[in-house]
């Protein structure tokens, strides 16, 4: 015999309303539930086959008709394309791939499971998550085992539209819950003022007489007014409250239904029965006061998550190409890298690239924090996203996409909104645990009063319920996290985790890198000192400035602005030791002290024993061991030294005087020679110092002191940093450091000041202080207003009052944040340069 056919005239999936027998049927956990088309058939009998049937008990709302959408068998291959994919597709430091998508038809949290279980079991998919505010899903998978179009397939096979990632979507979905929220407001807020003055009118009655059929007249309108407020603009609440009781998780939202519920149900009682009070304004106030602090506590979050699509915004939709000397139009996402592309005055840059012709300045604020425009030239760097101010250029692009480094500052944002700090999950378990105490207490406060009382019995439990709605302490932490990192991005600081200024209280120890982080990182000439009287120390300098001309080494940088009339021809590249060459014409006595008579002659200048063994003399010793010294000589002879230093950063010395005062452990692990180290060190006041120090010497004195119990901030720069950064308790790097150091760190100074890890310990401290006075203030109003409101002291309109105001508080406290600066703040145009000594010329 066949399984019989529930009787029910709606689609099981969609809910379409089906007329006569169902003309299809799907089998859910073991029973036949009707269908109103192949697709929902299809939909439910895959959902079903994946063992994930449980979605149709959490759903709050009805799944969209699959055909409504799209069809399933959309063609999701063109995804697949490489030039595609390097817009949408981030490729990770280990071959894996990181997709964002939109994800079309969610309608409740049952949406999220669905999706999140259904891709966790697909083969290849490392790591699935879907963000049900944003509607977005971030997928990790490797794309050697599955393709991202058959990502999007799985997608559609449970019935849902994926598509890539869009700025616009996501300000869609944000400005579709502000205005819900915007309505829910107005028509609680209305309704608010218009029951309190027909409640005042009932008030006055009640003191001075009434007629009934006046007070019932009042009773009714009120009831209308009421009536709105509770199905329309507190429906969230309701939806939600369903939703835990299904899933057999309470949160604060199930508190605030039964409040609003019960209270409506029995003033509905009271008005039909004229029996009784009716309390239609205490339920339209407590929405409304309720609804207040959730707007708020929207916008403090919508405002944090905007600064990732606030970076978005940057770039152009269009990019001018030069092919051939001739300029086209074409859009951005064509844009490929070694293209060569023409940025005009006032346009924003498209792509990363060097500049190949032309000069011009920089507006890079909304990367770095540096309000002063930064110039650029040929070979200079140019980042997507900046404004070219001045004149126009040709770049040559080497990033696109994912790969620029707007993108992954934007991921690295993306990636702290997933993650929960330790003290927000601490305070979610308290709220869902005290959810339940709440509960039971007012069990045993309408017990009681029901035998003494039992008039007021229910407004005193109902004041209960609401009066302790955990809604300041759910609250407390996430709100003074956003508000604190969105604050560090303002000022330039990227911290890629929520959980990392909760470590930042508890670090003791902090370990430096040298070059790149306490030293600029490039050399800089300090000295020069002839050795023989064929040429001055200014001969000198354009001598070696014209051979360092035909070199790209680092070295070569430090005489790249020296304009110098000699020229050089023949020139050899040794790397590794220096370089060699000949002079291009005759030399005159505007450097030489007498006229030399060989104008080919040809020259050296690099490491000692290189120009040492060219000479055929014994090794020379440099005037001081402590600094990178450059030899310079003829094929004749020695004609001088040339000294080079890494200068310390400007702010340098105020960062480690400013964490000396603090308490802070310091130490300095460098692979440079041990003499220039202990120079740096010295100058800094950082007592503990090494030199030689290999990656693996670095790791493995990194863990000795973790394994003494510090906790340790490790501040680095550049590839052999790496291992240590991603072992270390915290790390940080500078913007200008490599793209796999900023990648391992947890905190990325973009305005390249040292001097803002002082901001990121304050802000640290000024962030733990305030979830900790949001958490105490949280805790004391329950624990004050609970006995009160079950002694029945506090009225329930009181409680809404009370509440709203608690979680008011709790927001505006956080949102201080915002706007208060550190104390210990230096920008690198107030902190005072470190004393290097003026470029010394001896005769």
């Amino acid at each position: 015999m066949a399984d019989p056919i529930p009787s029910q005239l709606a689609c099981f999936h969609c809910g379409t309303p089906i007329s006569g027998t169902p003309p299809y049927s799907a089998e859910i956990d073991g029973e036949k539930q009707p269908m109103c088309c192949p697709g929902c058939q299809f939909v439910a009998e895959a959902i079903a086959g994946e063992g994930l049937a449980h979605y149709y008990q959490y759903r709050t709302q009805q799944a969209l008709k699959p055909d409504q959408e799209k069809s399933l068998v959309n063609d999701y291959t063109v995804y697949d394309r490489q030039a595609l994919q390097t817009q949408l597709v981030k490729q990770l430091a280990d071959g894996q791939y990181h997709v964002s998508l939109s994800i079309e038809g969610i309608t409740c949290a049952a949406c999220i499971w669905l999706l999140e279980k259904h891709l966790s079991q697909l083969q290849g998919v490392v790591q699935a998550s879907v963000n049900l505010t944003t509607h977005r899903a971030f997928i990790q998978f490797q794309p050697e085992q599955l393709k991202l179009s058959e990502i999007m397939q799985h997608i559609a096979y449970i019935g849902y539209l994926p598509h890539p990632f869009s700025m616009n979507k996501q300000q869609q979905l944000a400005q579709q819950e502000y205005r819900k929220s915007i309505r829910r407001l107005a028509i609680a807020g209305i309704g608010t003022m218009q029951v309190m003055m027909y409640a005042i009118a009932l008030y006055a009655g009640a003191l001075q007489g009434m007629e009934d059929s006046y007070r019932d007249f009042i009773r009714w309108v009120s009831f209308l007014l009421a009536t709105p407020v509770v199905f329309y603009a507190a429906q969230p609440f309701f939806k939600a409250a369903w939703r835990d009781v299904k899933a057999r998780h309470l949160s604060m939202d199930f508190p605030v239904a039964t409040a609003i519920g019960a209270a409506y149900t029995a003033s509905t009682w009271a008005m039909l029965t004229g029996t009784g009070e009716v309390y239609f304004d205490s339920v339209c106030m407590f929405t409304f006061f309720l609804l207040v602090s959730r707007f708020l506590e929207m916008r403090a979050r919508h405002h944090t998550t905007q600064h990732g699509s606030g970076l978005l915004k940057l770039l152009p939709d269009k990019a001018t190409r030069v092919d051939s000397g001739q300029e086209q139009t074409i859009a951005a996402i064509e844009v490929e890298k070694g293209y060569t592309l023409r940025i005009k005055p006032g346009e924003p840059i498209p792509a990363d690239g060097v500049i190949t012709q032309g000069r011009t300045t920089c507006n890079e604020a909304m990367l770095t924090g540096e309000y002063l425009p930064v110039t650029k030239q040929v070979n200079d760097t140019v980042l997507a996203g900046t404004l070219n101010v001045e004149h126009a250029i040709d770049i040559q692009v080497t990033a696109t996409g994912q790969t620029t480094r707007l993108a992954h500052i934007v991921s690295l944002l993306e990636q702290a909104q997933q993650q929960k700090p330790l003290i927000a999950q601490l305070a979610d378990r308290v709220a869902s645990h005290f959810v339940s105490a709440v509960i039971l207490i007012a069990i045993g406060v309408y017990s009681y009063w029901s035998q003494h009382t039992p008039d007021d019995a229910f407004w005193i439990t109902l004041a209960v319920l609401v009066v302790t709605c955990p809604c300041a302490l759910s609250l407390a932490t996430p709100t003074a996290l956003t508000a604190a990192t969105g604050k560090l991005y303002q000022q330039g600081i990227l911290i890629t985790g929520s959980r990392v200024l909760e470590s930042l209280t508890h670090v003791n120890h902090i370990v430096f890198d040298k070059t790149g982080t306490l030293t600029e990182g490039r050399l800089t000439l300090e000295q020069v000192i002839p050795t023989s009287k064929t040429l001055s120390a200014d001969a000198i300098l354009d001598y070696v400035a014209a051979l360092e001309a035909h070199s790209e080494h680092p070295i070569a940088k430090t005489f790249a602005e020296r304009t110098t009339p000699i020229r050089a021809q023949n020139v050899t590249n040794h790397p590794g030791y220096g370089i060699e060459g000949s002079i291009a014409y005759p030399l005159t006595n505007m450097h030489s002290k007498r006229i030399e008579t060989q104008a080919e002659q040809r020259y050296r200048v690099g490491k000692p024993a290189f120009i040492c063994s060219w000479l055929n003399i014994p090794l020379l010793e440099p005037p001081e061991p402590t600094e990178q010294w450059l030899l310079f000589a003829s094929r004749k002879e020695v004609l001088g030294w040339i000294k080079l230093a890494d200068t310390l950063r400007p702010d340098s010395a105020h960062t480690i005087s400013g964490l000396h005062q603090q308490n802070m452990q310091l130490s300095l692990l460098s692979g440079d020679q041990s003499l220039v180290v202990k120079r740096v060190a010295e100058s800094l006041s950082i007592s503990s110092w090494q030199a030689n120090m290999t990656p693996e010497d670095k790791l493995a004195q990194l863990k000795t002191l973790q394994k003494q119990g510090k906790n340790v901030l490790m501040v680095g720069d550049g590839i052999n940093d790496v291992p240590v950064l991603a072992a270390a308790n915290v790390s940080a790097s500078l913007g200008c450091g490599s793209d796999l150091a900023k990648n391992t760190s947890d905190i990325v100074l973009l305005n390249n000041q040292l001097s803002s890890l002082l901001t990121v310990f304050d802000t640290a401290k000024q962030t733990r202080n305030t979830i900790r006075a949001n958490l105490i203030w949280a805790l004391s109003y329950n624990i004050v207003a609970l006995p009160l409101a079950a002694c029945g002291i506090i009225q329930p309109w009181m409680a809404a009052i009370g509440m709203a105001s608690s979680s008011l508080l709790v927001v505006a406290n956080a949102l201080r944040l915002t706007r208060t600066t550190s104390s210990l703040n230096i920008s690198t145009a107030q902190a005072q340069p470190s004393q290097i000594p003026p470029l010394e010329t001896v005769p």
